[in-house]
């Protein structure tokens, strides 16, 4: 079985690779050669990283957004159209394989730890692990030690992060199935399904055994401790290493999975507790990141011009989406990386720009939760929130070269076949003016994690545990604070948010996540985790007609142009028919699925 998980584990490796992880290995290797070769060990541990998912391809080859109200796909027939239209079942679920994909990511952890657990003496393997010393006894840094210490650090490090990694996975899980199977949590051999709560708990023990034996960023240099003395740390370069769990990124998963625990679907009896919970947990991440700059480490070229933890006001938000910016920024928590390419140009760019399919187009009902940041003018998208222009496309922007005009006979007139149905296009992570024609390519990043959401959280949760301007724990920052340090960041003319009411505040922030993480994927999960779906999910798409009048005007009306239908029983998704019949009543099908 071993050896089955060998060959297997390299499969996946030589099937998906990213610029962060280079992962590649030889296949043609036999297994014997394999499994006394020491750089085989690096190659496994990476291993667990491939099958996370890349955000910009989840469904249709693209961006999950059109699930929610946040977009509408364009193609006439997509496999989205299972969730818009209610049709999810054990025989139709177009994201299904993420159930596959995730259980492979924690066996390839598992087999990892396995296979590593006498790594140091693996890696020791035909190589001068003796330590030279001066004749004043100090450490004479030879290439030879300093490289095997270095690998026995790494080593370490990754042991964590399969662990990280392993509630990584978890966390994916439970968010669409609710209680799964927990592979290994006995020694029997057999397995069962967990409940939710029972998920959440090995999932939290996970990242409290480990967060500690990460690294702490990737974008901070060693402490030159005694221990580190011989690996020479001070001169360690981790640039390609910003892919890898680290201890800012661990606490980043248990937050988010402590604030899905405490929210209304996972937390019918309104437990209070699981709120306060949260609400630490977000801290946890707030009060590392504060420590790490207190230290006078700073994260990536932006340190530079922006040494505060706290995000800077009025950024520059739609710059941090493109390209690679994101690799340097102070606000990236975990990214995830593919080869250069321009899939998601290809698939978004608008019909009237050469090579682009119009792909995913936001949904005025996303328009219409950008605050104003000055008087309401008859152009509706003038004096909007700036991350609105950063986000969509829109008659009268300026993009790839070109002002937008939809109006008829023009060059994006709205009623040629293939142009967006709702009026509006993605910008966001969007290269711009790139030649599609000629094979233009760019990088695309990932955000997995980036600060903003983790102030989001930290507001969400210190709302309902304790209002919106308490503090009761003296972490001198309360819910308000979060969400105001997020809004300024986007602009510091937005209305301040005034409401004391727990209940108001609730809604601002279900509104600024709305609009600060769209496209991200995170807004259907927060209408399921909320119990909003069943109102919001039911809702037509709205979008916008645009005409010229007689005098060259432009006029806007609006106008449903699709229909959505979500149901009781799609607040969790279904298992596969074939996994329940596999698993030989190990699963439990969710309820109301037949």
């Amino acid at each position: 079985m071993k050896r089955i998980v060998l060959i297997s584990a390299l499969t996946l490796l030589a099937v998906s690779c990213s610029d962060f992880l280079d992962t590649r290995i030889d296949v043609f290797d036999t297994v014997e050669r394999l499994e006394t070769r020491p750089s085989t060990l690096s190659s496994f541990a990476y291993a667990f990283y491939t099958p996370m998912q890349y955000g910009f391809n989840v469904i249709d080859g693209n961006l999950f957004a059109s699930a929610s109200d946040e977009a509408e796909q364009t193609a006439p027939t997509s496999d989205v159209s299972a969730f818009n239209r209610g049709l999810i079942s054990p025989d139709l679920n177009p994201i299904a394989y993420l159930y596959n994909n995730y259980y492979e990511g924690i066996r390839a952890a598992h087999f990892f730890l396995d296979y590593a657990k006498d790594g140091e003496k693996f890696l020791a393997l035909n190589r001068d692990t003796s330590t030279v010393y001066n004749p004043d006894g100090t450490i004479y840094s030879t290439e030879k030690p300093k490289a095997y210490m270095r690998d026995v650090i790494n080593l370490n490090w990754l042991r964590a992060e399969a662990a990280i990694a392993e509630a990584y996975y978890y966390g994916e899980l439970i968010k669409m199935y609710g209680g799964v199977p927990i592979i290994g949590e006995n020694t029997e051999g057999t397995t069962r399904q967990a409940t939710y709560d029972e998920v959440v708990e090995h999932i939290v023990s996970l990242i409290d055994d480990n967060a500690d034996k990460v690294n702490l960023d990737w974008r901070v240099a060693l402490d030159p401790t005694a221990e580190n003395a011989i690996a020479d740390v001070t001169n360690w370069n981790f640039r390609d290493d910003i892919g890898r769990w680290d201890k800012t990124s661990a606490l980043a998963v248990k937050a988010r999975v402590l604030l899905y625990a405490a929210s209304p679907r996972n937390n019918p009896d309104a437990d209070v507790k699981k709120w306060e919970r949260a609400a630490e947990a977000s801290h946890d991440v707030i009060k590392l990141r504060e420590d790490i700059f207190a230290k006078g480490f700073g994260f990536g070229a932006d340190a530079r011009t922006h040494p505060s933890s706290h995000m800077p006001a009025n950024r520059d938000y739609g710059n941090y989406f493109i390209r690679n910016n994101a690799a340097s920024d102070v606000e990236s928590i975990f990214l995830i990386r593919r080869a250069a390419g321009s899939a998601p140009e290809v698939a978004n760019y608008p019909i009237g720009t050469r090579g682009g399919n119009s792909g995913i187009c936001p949904t005025h009902n996303l328009i219409e939760a950008y605050d104003y940041v000055g008087p309401e003018a008859p152009d509706p998208y003038v004096n909007r929130d700036p991350r609105m222009a950063a986000t969509v496309v829109y008659n009268g922007s300026v993009w790839n070269g070109s002002i937008i005009d939809e109006s008829a006979g023009a060059l994006y007139d709205q009623r040629v076949n293939g142009a967006s149905k709702t009026g509006y296009y993605l910008k966001k992570f969007l290269a711009p003016n790139l030649n599609l024609v000629e094979g233009g390519s760019t990088d695309h990043i990932w955000p997995l994690y980036r600060y903003a959401e983790v102030l989001l959280n930290y507001a969400e949760a210190m709302n309902e545990a304790y209002g919106p301007d308490a503090d009761p724990k003296g972490w001198g920052m309360t819910a308000r604070d979060a969400l105001t340090e997020v809004r300024n960041s986007a602009s510091t003319l937005l209305p301040a948010i005034t409401t004391t009411s727990k209940a108001e505040f609730r809604k601002a922030v279900k509104k600024e996540r709305q609009v600060e993480l769209a496209f991200e994927d995170h807004r259907y999960w927060d209408l399921l985790r909320w119990r909003d779906a069943e109102t919001v999910l039911n809702r037509s798409i709205k979008g916008v007609v645009v005409r010229k009048n007689n005098l060259g005007g432009v006029q806007y009306s609006y106008q449903f142009v699709a229909t959505r239908t979500f149901e009781e029983k799609n607040y969790y998704l279904p298992f596969s028919r074939k996994e329940i019949s596999n698993s030989a009543g190990t699963l439990t099908q969710n309820p109301e699925y037949n």
